[in-house]
């Protein structure tokens, strides 16, 4: 069956071909010294097009970069040759100023009037009439279009009136923009260029779209079906996600998508009206690599497409202040329902709304209460196991009397975030509260306090620390959560909070069952990063705690599940963290310093990536920096269940300093916390028998046997992370205490 009657899509079984596309995917790239390469001829092999667009007064030879008016070649600057291009090539609609500026300046900031320079000398070599200025919108090239040698065909001429139409509206762009270029202008350009000329441009006509804006900050396109639009863009996302896997996710860039359908007004090819509204308030809320639709678009392709629809609930837009039902689609959640499991299982994860802080009626706490509940939703959203409500779906339930419990329901969430900014003498005071939404408890809350000088460093810090602070409190309530569901409800998620409530019960049969969630938790979605990741550390765990088949399985393992981890989302800060210590166990420390300090980039408030990059430079023996990130980690998060393991990194980096006695007391207060945490006592034996203490050393390392009585120093030595001289002075330790070598 087939959507359209051109003949370019054929439809078989829900999915959805291009043979024009297949083509073009062949097609070599071309190569010029001009920032932009133009889709025309891009297209020219693939598609059979002539290297000559032949205008009624004028010729553009592609290939050569050359224009020749009544046959006479005529001189013009790479830029303005780039710039008429993007015309020529777009001559069905008008292009706005930031699109060409996108095109032909790729990742360079330049002042407006550099284009209207090349337009003035465009308009004087080819006419003034060839090239009009659509006021407020920006320039279509309006010259004839004729055969090379032959007669000119009439372009469309901007319609005279008003118009309107039913029409599905995609709006997108890519996420965090700002922040790629900041990093690297010019790799985040050459980024962008390659994605609007080859996955954008050369695809989204095959599937009937009509681009109206392509620009990195905002992309929309028209579409004759609800189908292919999202059709369109799950190709889109899929080979988004092709291309940052092959790269290892480096530098790529990530596109959120949103798409309405609804009555538009039609004015010259610019679409205004609700559907476009509605398109651009839903790209908002959208997170990095999502596709959103309205109910609309849901009723349109539910049934016709491979894909699954997670309701997202109800939220009220920002221009048309109505409420609208929203999905994500999920194009792996058929796959799933095979399996025993319900559309959209895989993408459930623990949700949160940050309502918007409260605050006195003086203009600078306004400010900062809308500011810190901004800067606090941007740092949740670097945690990937969280779904956070976008910022631009609560200022409805700003100021006092608000209904939490209905507004929980509203969103859709599990867990609310409130709080409150107040002035105290010369301080601001803020204090943050987390919520359960089912019953309202208070499950956190903290008050911090500061100057009101930086109101900008200080609002970041407060947000980073309460983003932490929040990840172990919603962990803790979603393990016991679980706890309270059917054992036979199984689906990934599940299957990993299920792993985590005996992750840490070492030696017992909650230790070997977690292993058997992450491991059923891979099996049910291979694309499940953070799974791969907690089957990682559970495998390292096995390993060095020394409670696994002496069979060398284990490293190789906790490498393979780190590094498929990081290769599924390279952008989840925690996920980096364990492969990082994955490389470090197998003693590759630079590199896993490499990953640690990505994953501080990319979410600064991650205490588990403070905490694994300490413990690297504790082996590598240098313990001031070990100590400075631990006791970063434990600011951040000082109620992590991770406790137990930050306490052991700190008597590490006190023992490879040489200060022994430190180092037991840390270790000694870890093992208070987990008794059975080899890691903590091995260190803590060499600790004790170095600083003089060798009876405790000694009844500590006989307890140790009883656990594990094929310990051997020696063998310890070969799989230790450590460095000499740390590590030779760990294994006399260990050997004083009477430890088997």
């Amino acid at each position: 069956m087939c959507r359209r009657a051109t003949g370019i899509l054929e439809c078989r079984s829900g999915q959805l071909r291009s043979p024009l596309q297949e083509r073009l995917n062949g097609t070599r790239s071309w190569k010029s010294g001009s920032a932009s390469t133009p889709w025309a001829l891009l297209c020219l092999e693939g598609c059979g097009l002539s290297q000559v667009m032949a205008f009624e007064t004028f010729e553009i030879h592609v290939a050569e970069r050359v224009v020749s008016v009544g046959g006479n070649p005529i001189s013009f600057g790479a830029r303005a040759f780039d710039v008429l291009m993007a015309l020529a090539e777009r001559r069905d609609r008008v292009v706005s100023k930031a699109e060409l500026m996108d095109v032909v300046w790729p990742g360079v900031v330049v002042e407006e009037n550099n284009l209207n320079v090349q337009i003035w000398a465009l308009r004087r070599a080819l006419g003034a009439s060839a090239i009009v200025t659509v006021t407020g919108r920006g320039y279509r090239l309006v010259a004839e279009l004729r055969k090379a040698g032959g007669p000119a065909r009439a372009a469309a001429a901007p319609s005279e009136r008003l118009q309107r139409r039913l029409t599905t509206i995609l709006q997108g762009d890519v996420a965090g923009w700002a922040r790629h270029v900041a990093r690297d202008p010019v790799h985040a350009a050459k980024t962008w260029q390659r994605i609007r000329l080859e996955l954008i441009e050369r695809s989204a006509p095959a599937y009937g779209g009509r681009p109206i804006e392509l620009t990195a900050e905002r992309i929309q396109l028209e579409f004759a079906s609800a189908v292919e639009a999202v059709a369109w863009s799950i190709e889109l996302q899929n080979h988004l996600a092709e291309r940052r896997q092959a790269a290892d996710g480096n530098g790529l860039l990530h596109v959120r998508i949103a798409i309405a359908v609804d009555d538009v007004i039609v004015d010259d090819g610019k679409l205004v009206g609700d559907g476009v509204n509605v398109a651009a308030d839903l790209q908002q809320s959208a997170g990095r690599d999502e596709v959103l639709i309205t109910q609309k678009v849901r009723d349109f392709v539910e049934s016709k497409l491979d894909a699954g629809f997670e309701p997202l609930g109800e939220r009220l837009l920002q221009h048309t202040q109505r409420p609208i039902r929203v999905f994500r689609v999920d194009h792996r959640a058929r796959a799933a329902v095979g399996a025993g499991l319900q559309p959209g299982a895989l993408a459930r994860v623990a949700s949160i709304a940050v309502l918007p802080f409260a605050s006195d009626s003086t203009a600078t706490e306004a400010y900062f209460g809308g500011g810190i509940t901004e800067e606090i939703i941007a740092s949740l959203s670097l945690n990937h196991a969280f779904f956070v409500i976008a910022h631009s779906s609560t200022p409805r339930y700003r100021g006092v009397g608000v209904d939490l419990a209905a507004a929980a329901a509203e969103l859709g969430v599990r867990y609310l975030v409130t709080g409150s900014v107040q002035r105290e003498g010369a301080r601001l005071r803020i204090r943050a509260n987390l919520l359960a939404a089912s019953d309202l408890r208070v499950l956190w809350h903290e008050r911090f306090d500061g100057s009101p000088d930086d109101l900008f460093s200080f609002q970041v810090e407060i947000a980073i620390q309460v983003a932490a602070a929040l990840a172990p409190h919603v962990q803790d309530e979603e393990v016991a959560r679980m706890r309270k569901r059917p054992t036979a409800s199984y689906d990934a998620y599940d299957c990993v909070l299920r792993g985590l409530g005996g992750i840490y019960q070492l030696g017992t049969a909650e230790f070997d069952q977690a292993g058997v969630m992450f491991q059923r938790a891979v099996d049910l979605d291979p694309l499940y990063a953070q799974a791969h990741a907690h089957l990682a550390w559970w495998h390292s765990l096995r390993q060095f705690e020394g409670r696994s088949p002496d069979d060398g399985s284990e490293g190789p393992l906790a490498l393979k599940h780190g590094l498929q981890a990081m290769r599924l989302d390279s952008r989840d800060a925690w996920v980096l963290s364990v492969a990082g210590y994955m490389l470090t166990l197998q003693k590759q420390h630079a590199q896993a310093m490499e990953l640690f300090e990505q994953a501080l980039a990319l979410n600064p408030s991650c205490a588990a990536a403070w905490a694994r990059s300490g413990a690297t430079l504790s082996y590598l023996g240098q313990a001031d920096g070990c100590l400075r990130r631990v006791q970063r980690a434990i600011q951040l998060s000082p109620f992590d269940q991770h406790m137990f393991w930050y306490r052991t990194i700190l008597g590490g980096g006190c023992f490879v300093g040489r200060r022994y006695a430190e180092a037991a007391g840390w270790l000694g207060k870890a093992l208070r916390l987990n008794p059975r945490f080899n890691g903590a006592r091995r260190v803590r034996i060499a600790s004790l028998a170095r600083s003089g203490e060798l009876g405790e050393a000694q009844e500590l390392a006989q307890e140790m046997l009883q656990e594990c009585p094929e310990f051997s120093v020696a063998e310890f030595g070969r799989l230790s992370p450590m460095q000499p001289p740390g590590l030779d002075d760990l294994l006399l330790g260990l050997r004083q205490a009477g430890l088997p070598d």
